[in-house]
């Protein structure tokens, strides 16, 4: 399983790496992109394998995530990736924005490591084909 991140900040991305190598799964890769426009070069390259999910942060220079989001939604090769909305906003616009645009579900940032791991673990181990099959606002959300 090839799994993005995608985050501007060098502490959430260090974090998360952490996290990701205490919980994954022996055939389980992280690739890390610093911003939204070096993730969208990557993943319109034809040769480029795509991931399984991306963790996506909305508050990014350059690009935001609304907008990687949109426009990975829009091209034809890349709208099957899941996207996991990755952010520190738990505001109910940036979860109606991202729920609309069409993301798989939406992480709140943990405040702990130990939580981080908690909420990887799950999503890494998440039925991806049912949770899509039933996507609602209810499930949108993740509560770990």
């Amino acid at each position: 399983m090839q799994i993005f991140l995608v985050d501007d900040d060098a502490d959430d991305r260090a974090l998360f790496e952490e996290a990701f190598e205490n919980v994954r799964a022996l055939s389980t890769d992280l690739t890390i992109f610093e911003d939204g426009v070096s993730l969208l070069e990557y993943l319109r390259q034809p040769e480029n394998d795509l991931p399984h999910i991306i963790f996506l942060d909305l508050n990014m220079p350059m690009k935001s995530g609304v907008d990687c989001l949109r426009e990975i939604r829009q091209d034809k090769r890349l709208r099957d990736v899941s996207v996991a909305i990755y952010s520190t906003s738990n505001s109910a616009r940036d979860i109606e924005d991202t729920f609309s645009g069409g993301a798989n579900v939406y992480i709140h940032k943990p405040s702990s490591f130990d939580q981080l791991k908690k909420t990887l673990s799950h999503v890494l181990k998440l039925n991806w084909q049912f949770h899509l099959s039933g996507m609602n606002k209810e499930t949108f959300f993740l509560n770990v």
